[in-house]
């Protein structure tokens, strides 16, 4: 009769003559083992159908270390310093870790951060301590540019990424739902007897969110009776004076944006806030004065991420996936004094 019972290190060391020990070492990539032995003993898992299961590793060896302590499994989450970008890890990646931190000891496990950099702390040598740590779940937080994060071993992790698409290389993304949080939001401040929004971005920060936030904007105005067309205001850089002579010339009744420097730029038009227009940030991190806006939800996003990562390790789902998901979370509307209060 054909045994159904999975196979393990030990009895694979039985059919092939060997110690589990030897086995183990081998299919770890571990110890001093011959390399024809090791050979024959992968071979030999592989026809057996043999998979490691990396979080009953890491138990074992965390009971060893603990002598019989509760079990705090690791996490990886790994950031990248980006030369030309002002305050990499700033409070949204903040939020994040905090986050992904608080999900993570609710699970059992230990979310700690590595910083990449080109001085200290290279792909390779993160590979390296990854692998020595039996670490093999990885949160990549958020990059302004296009990340690369294909020299990691990818056959020894699981990965998220905390932002919304990564190619290189193509992993599971957890990001907000900016499309969503867009029409929400405009549907909001229609209510409010609205009639003439305007949306002002860096053309930079539009792009990185595969223009849903401005996607969101221009089916809004096609859609939704009543709402007069402004064009949107797209610059390489936040500027004043392209700012002014585009609301003088277009006088939306509210504007949105990212940077509450636009309520002191529309008040220096003559604008009174709220009483005659009104101002939503669409990320009230960084706001600099009280204003109504968007939650894009970090600490949430953290959370769900991590979720997502354990639950990859349970399933030993190890590697880049054969179909990278997208999870998306809405923001969140907080009310503020740049608008109309509701009716």
């Amino acid at each position: 009769m054909t045994s159904t019972r999975a196979p393990t290190v030990r009895s694979i060391a039985r059919s092939l003559g060997l110690s589990h020990t030897t086995v183990s070492d081998a299919l770890r990539g571990k110890g001093r083992v011959d390399p024809a032995t090791e050979d024959r003993i992968r071979k030999a898992a592989q026809e057996v159908g043999y998979k490691r299961n990396p979080l009953a590793a890491a138990v074992m060896s965390e009971l060893r270390r603990s002598r019989g302590g509760t079990f705090r499994g690791v996490l990886a989450a790994v950031d990248i310093i980006e030369p030309d970008r002002r305050d990499p890890h700033g409070v949204f990646h903040q939020e994040l870790l905090r986050g992904g931190r608080e999900r993570a000891s609710e699970l059992g496990f230990k979310l700690e951060e590595f910083v990449l950099n080109a001085a200290a702390m290279t792909l390779p040598r993160l590979d390296g301590i990854l692998k020595s740590r039996g670490i093999h779940g990885v949160l990549v937080l958020p990059s302004w540019y296009a990340p690369d994060w294909s020299e990691l071993d990818w056959s020894h992790y699981a990965g998220v990424y905390t932002d919304t698409i990564i190619e290189r290389p193509a992993l599971h993304c957890v990001c907000c739902n900016h499309y969503r949080s867009m029409i929400g939001v405009l549907a909001k401040l229609a209510e409010r007897g609205y009639r003439r929004p305007g949306f002002f971005v860096e053309t930079g920060r539009d792009e990185r969110t595969q223009h849903r936030f401005s996607a969101g904007f221009r089916s809004f105005q096609e859609t939704r009776p009543g709402i007069e067309k402004i064009p949107m205001l797209m610059t390489p850089t936040k500027n004043q004076a392209e700012f002014t002579a585009w609301f003088r010339k277009y006088k939306p009744d509210v504007v949105l944006s990212h940077f509450t420097e636009v309520i002191n730029w529309m008040e220096a038009c003559g604008a009174r806030v709220p009483q005659t227009h009104g101002f939503v940030s669409l990320n009230l991190l960084y706001k600099t004065r009280a204003c109504a806006g968007l939650d894009q939800q970090p600490k949430e996003l953290g959370a769900r991420a991590v979720e997502l990562l354990i639950a990859q390790l349970q399933r030993n789902e190890l590697g880049v996936p054969a179909w990278p998901t997208t999870t998306t979370v809405p923001a969140r509307w907080v009310e503020g004094p740049t608008v109309r209060q509701q009716t």
